[in-house]
């Protein structure tokens, strides 16, 4: 018997609240496809189902010292360290909250198991398949799909708990997902309890 969890990638203030500063990147997409809608009805049908829910946040040292370097997708540190972990930027966003007891993992890179301790936790609460939801699609979402099918997970991805900067990069790295995960929504992957 499959054993699921549902990971909610990137999620934070900085990247999907209407004030972050990091917004505009997929904001207008998040908003269009009703992408916080659809992860908070997800997350609640997983807490219903018993389904574990774990939250991926993208957080760094107050000097970050943990940065990507010259990585051509993250530049140069931001000067007001609005990722350092704690501040509001990467707290998960207010509607998507986890709840006591529910899993957050830390990551400095695109791929939440580089460098964290997300495959062990996986492992040890014997989970073997894994729904996603986040932003951007074919960033974070692109990659977890590739490195858990690389790791044995069965991959399902709730596209329309998902976004990116537009609806043709949307497009695209859906036609990616689907080269390594089964591509549905949240109301297919997580049914409404009758």
């Amino acid at each position: 018997m499959s054993r699921p969890a549902l990971l909610v990638l990137d999620m934070v203030n900085e990247l999907v609240h209407p004030e972050g500063h990091y917004a505009h990147v997929c904001r207008k997409q998040v908003e269009a496809r009703g992408v916080i809608d659809r992860t908070a009805v997800a997350i609640e049908r997983a807490r219903a189902a018993n389904t574990p829910v774990i939250f991926v946040v993208l957080g760094y040292g107050h000097h970050y010292e943990d940065w990507a370097g010259d990585s051509p997708l993250f530049g140069p540190p931001d000067p007001e360290h609005r990722f350092v972990l704690g501040r509001w930027g990467t707290h998960v966003h207010e509607r998507l909250a986890p709840e006591s007891g529910e899993d957050v993992v830390v990551k400095q890179r695109v791929s939440p198991f580089y460098g964290t301790n997300l495959e062990l936790l996986l492992r040890s609460r014997k989970i073997d398949s894994l729904l996603l939801t986040g932003v951007a699609t074919d960033l974070v979402v692109l990659m977890t799909a590739r490195e858990a099918h690389d790791r044995d997970f069965a991959v399902t991805v709730l596209e329309d708990a998902t976004a990116t900067g537009d609806e043709a990069l949307q497009d695209a790295a859906v036609l990616m997902l689907a080269r390594t995960a089964v591509v549905s929504s949240v109301d297919q992957a997580l049914p409404r309890a009758r």
